[in-house]
């Protein structure tokens, strides 16, 4: 078959990390290109050879030339271009989060639905070698039933301070949106994704409105306009009994001079911890405790260029979506219930 033709919408920033992934794909090109910035949108199409290029995404969906939307905007735009996209007939990779509320990622199943296309969220994390070894390991029920989970991704003075980001117009929260989503995905990917029943969390800007405080990117400070949440914690139940802790931020006095990304995972019948690859087993008959490190897999690919990949592979080999819209659902629910938790002062609990 002949191959997917990819169109681009918001060519700076993440997309940059999609290019080698499309460019190394035996199913799919980019052809076009969309973008509000006709600098930015000309300079990327020297660089990677398209000449397709547009500052109306419309211009993109209605192409008949075109096959696949890639979704690389600020998330507040993720739905509604989504959801067009859809309706003309394309298929849809969508950056994280797929959108920043429930009811719009409900909009976007629809969509999906009615036009009968593929949608995937762009949760790289999953495509990474640590983190497929540690799924097929917990598939083969290694860890028996995984009734607790512990996760976090902290960083210390290391906030992004461009506006798509720093204002929920543009970003719909902040380190809950933009870093939990991804923590978030993985761990309930890892636990099967139980149904979230109930949410008790917090999401404050602790750090973020004091004097001098900056950045460790570029040494910036954090812009007075900034209107998101710095730091979030939440306690979350699960249908099947299991339960989470999760904790994020942007700007923690934490120990770490880049970014700890952490999971901790207790089951019946073992323990494990990602991105360590570790398990915690013992033996009940001779009562010893013992470790076993498992062998990583490696594609070759960063993972961000890997889901390019995969997704245009599901497609070509008519597979499901390799991360289903259903499961970005479930992590919306989570991260909208830890906002809607902070307001009320009590716990959300889901229909």
């Amino acid at each position: 078959m002949s191959k997917l033709r990819v169109g681009v919408v918001g060519v700076g920033g993440i997309a940059r990390t999609h290019m080698p992934g499309w460019a190394a794909s035996e199913h799919a090109e980019v052809v076009a290109g969309s973008d509000v910035s006709q600098e930015a949108l000309n300079r990327w199409g020297q660089e990677h050879d398209v000449k397709k290029l547009h500052t109306d995404p419309e211009a993109l969906f209605s192409d008949s030339d075109i096959d696949v939307i890639d979704v690389c905007t600020p998330s507040t735009y993720h739905a509604p271009l989504s959801i067009a996209a859809l309706e003309a007939g394309k298929h849809v990779i969508c950056e994280k989060p797929l959108a920043p509320t429930p009811d719009e990622i409900h909009r976007m199943i629809e969509a999906r639905d009615r036009s009968g296309k593929m949608l995937m969220t762009a949760q790289h994390f999953r495509f990474q070698g640590s983190s497929k070894a540690m799924k097929a390991e917990i598939d083969t029920g290694a860890l028996g039933d995984i009734y607790h989970a512990r996760s976090w991704m902290l960083r210390r003075a290391a906030a992004p301070t461009g506006g798509g980001f720093i204002l929920k117009e543009h970003s719909g929260g902040g380190p809950c949106i933009d870093i939990g989503v991804h923590i978030l995905d993985l761990t309930l990917w890892f636990m099967g994704n139980p149904e979230p029943v109930a949410v008790t969390g917090v999401a404050r800007a602790e750090l973020a409105h004091r004097e001098g405080a900056f950045s460790q990117w570029g040494r910036n400070a954090i812009p007075p306009q900034f209107d998101v949440e710095d730091f979030a914690a939440a306690f979350v139940r699960f249908d099947n009994g299991a339960t989470l802790v999760i904790e994020v931020s942007w700007l923690l006095h934490h120990d770490t001079q880049g970014e700890d990304m952490q999971m901790w995972l207790y089951g019946t019948g073992a323990g494990a911890h990602w991105p360590k690859c570790e398990l915690y087993e013992s033996n009940y008959e001779t009562r010893q405790q013992y470790n076993r490190q498992l062998k990583l897999m490696y594609d070759g690919l960063e993972a961000h260029a890997q889901e390019c990949v995969e997704f245009a592979q599901a497609l070509a080999e008519g597979q499901p979506s390799p991360v289903p819209a259903e499961q970005s659902l479930q992590v919306l629910k989570i991260l909208d219930g830890i906002y809607r938790s902070q307001q009320s002062g009590g716990e959300i609990r889901f229909d």
